[in-house]
């Protein structure tokens, strides 16, 4: 069983006391307005996954490819679009919103986001480099990286030395996050620990490949709400 992920964005980081009234540092996530806005079958793409999408926008203000697709799909463009591979039984239904009750309390996450951009930076901060000696002798180099390569051969810096450059600004995979709470009415997503990029960063969020999860409800909170209700009204007309 693989499940849809969230498209959630970042709201900042806080405090929130357990039952036994220990601390935890959790990062707040607000799923907003996430809804499906198309599916990929087998039979026409060859693989299965949801479409999902964040954040309304106008037409002139997304790419003409996404709102020439909206407008096919029946739906209004958003934003933010992402993909998500499921399994067969994990298919949402198209025009579906989905909420912060997706996932459970106590289950593992993956997060991934675009971690901040801190521009150029040297060894020290990027690699964590020591740096030179602060002794008699080093003269206006005491956070340099030292020697780059060696001698007659092979007379080269050899490719992926670490090296002063451009730090941050990339796709950052943090596993293993435990969701400590929800919050349906205001659709908010408690993930203990940091989550990478800055506040109003968009975060996927998924189910943790790592972890094995028990009891999530299939394919989403609001579709397992659906099939009980039906379940029920078929029982009572049976009886």
């Amino acid at each position: 069983m693989k499940r849809s992920g969230l498209i959630t964005t970042k709201i900042g980081m806080t405090r929130l006391y357990d039952d036994a009234g220990v601390a935890h540092a959790v990062t707040v996530l607000s799923v907003g307005d996430c809804a499906v806005i198309g599916n990929r079958t087998m039979e026409k793409n060859g693989y299965v996954a949801n479409i999902l999408g964040v954040c309304e926008a106008r037409a002139k203000h997304v790419a003409k490819p996404q709102a020439v697709a909206a407008e096919k799909a029946g739906v209004k463009p958003y934003r933010k679009v992402v993909e998500f591979r499921v399994s067969d039984d994990c298919v949402i239904p198209c025009g579906t919103q989905l909420s912060a009750s997706h996932f459970v309390v106590g289950q593992f996450v993956d997060v991934q986001a675009t971690s901040k951009g801190k521009g150029f930076q040297g060894a020290m901060k990027r690699h964590n480099f020591g740096g030179k000696e602060a002794s008699h002798g080093v003269l206006k180099a005491h956070r340099s990286l030292g020697s780059t390569g060696m001698r007659e051969w092979p007379g080269r810096v050899l490719k992926g030395k670490k090296m002063a450059g451009q730090m941050g600004n990339e796709t950052v995979t943090v596993q293993n996050l435990k969701i400590f709470g929800t919050d349906d009415a205001e659709n908010l997503v408690f993930v203990e620990g940091a989550v990478p990029g800055a506040n109003g960063t968009f975060v996927l969020v998924t189910d943790a490949v790592k972890k094995e999860q028990k009891e999530l409800p299939v394919p989403t909170a609001a579709k397992a709400v659906e099939t009980e209700a039906k379940a029920t009204t078929e029982n009572n007309v049976a009886e």
